[in-house]
């Protein structure tokens, strides 16, 4: 974690000031500030943060979706590298950010700022991460990828450099022992190299989580793990600034009432990552599960 901590300063510098202004083509956006309700009560716009990975852009857009349809907020959508973002929750500047890994993935980020955030609890159980292949690959444990080394080229495929899943893997390689490079990349980078393997019937072992829509759409196993590197199941908790809560208590409730199921969730992150416009996915979800986002609505919406 060395590495991630470091890279915090720096990157968050460079990055808090996109945080504060800019969003991502397609979004959802306007000018950060207040606006003012039919009732003359001012609401604050909602800044969500997120990174480029598939569960949280799916709960993010459905967050969204939520707030601007059913409880007449605005929302800007943020996404970034997750080291800026635990320090723009930390500052202020971003409100909300619904895809925190714990106790293993971002335990890190949280001792360094978790007295500056508010954890609002579980949006998901029986999260995981590790070391994943396709189904078609002979080995099953980390323990035999240094005999099949040839076979992988030498070279586990992961994502962003400072996500937790990249330095759990840093000490995967050093408690295994293992005489491989851990390429970085991106969720969509590595989601594309696994396509092309599987197309061609390659090996390859990339850095993998669940829930993901890969496991529906390719047959996938995470290699075993007998060291405990990457730890066991996790939970997936929404964070917040301080001070949410009193400046928009709905957005609080919400927030604390948010859960998803592993079928929810995966129904969800299909349809987002099939969709040309994520938020429109989102939207028409919420509106096929009215029941389920029923019991999320804050009393008085």
């Amino acid at each position: 974690m060395k590495k991630s901590i470091a890279a915090v300063f720096l990157t968050g510098i460079l990055c808090l000031g996109l945080l504060a202004g800019c969003s991502q083509p397609g979004e959802e956006s306007s000018a950060a500030g207040s606006k003012t309700s039919g009732g003359g009560k001012s609401k604050p716009v909602i800044q969500i943060g997120y990174v480029n990975w598939s569960e949280g852009i799916a709960m993010t857009n459905l967050m969204n979706a939520i707030l601007v349809d059913k409880m007449g907020y605005e929302v800007k959508q943020v996404q970034t590298d997750v080291a800026p973002l635990f320090a723009s929750l930390a500052n202020g500047s971003t409100d909300v950010f619904l895809d925190c890994w714990l106790p293993v993935t971002h335990k890190d980020y949280m001792a360094k700022y978790g007295s500056e955030l508010k954890d609002y609890g579980v949006s998901f159980d029986n999260a995981k991460i590790g070391l994943v292949v396709p189904s078609y690959v002979k080995i099953n444990s980390i323990e035999d990828l240094n005999n099949a080394k040839s076979d992988f080229d030498g070279t586990i495929v992961g994502i962003d450099s400072g996500a937790g899943i990249m330095t759990a893997t840093d000490k995967a390689i050093k408690e295994y022992g293992l005489g491989y490079k851990l390429m970085p990349g991106s969720g969509p980078t590595m989601t594309a190299a696994l396509k092309k393997a599987i197309d061609q019937k390659q090996p390859i072992v990339v850095t993998g989580w669940q829930p993901h829509w890969m496991f529906a759409k390719w047959d996938l196993k995470f290699l075993d793990d007998p060291k405990g590197v990457y730890g066991s199941a996790e939970s997936i908790h929404k964070l917040s600034r301080k001070g949410l809560d009193t400046d928009a208590p709905e957005v609080a409730e919400f927030l604390t009432k948010f859960k998803m199921t592993s079928d929810q969730l995966g129904d969800l992150m299909g349809a987002v990552e099939d969709a040309s416009d994520p938020l429109e996915a989102a939207r028409a979800w919420m509106n096929d599960n009215e029941d389920t986002v029923k019991a999320w609505l804050p009393a008085k919406s």
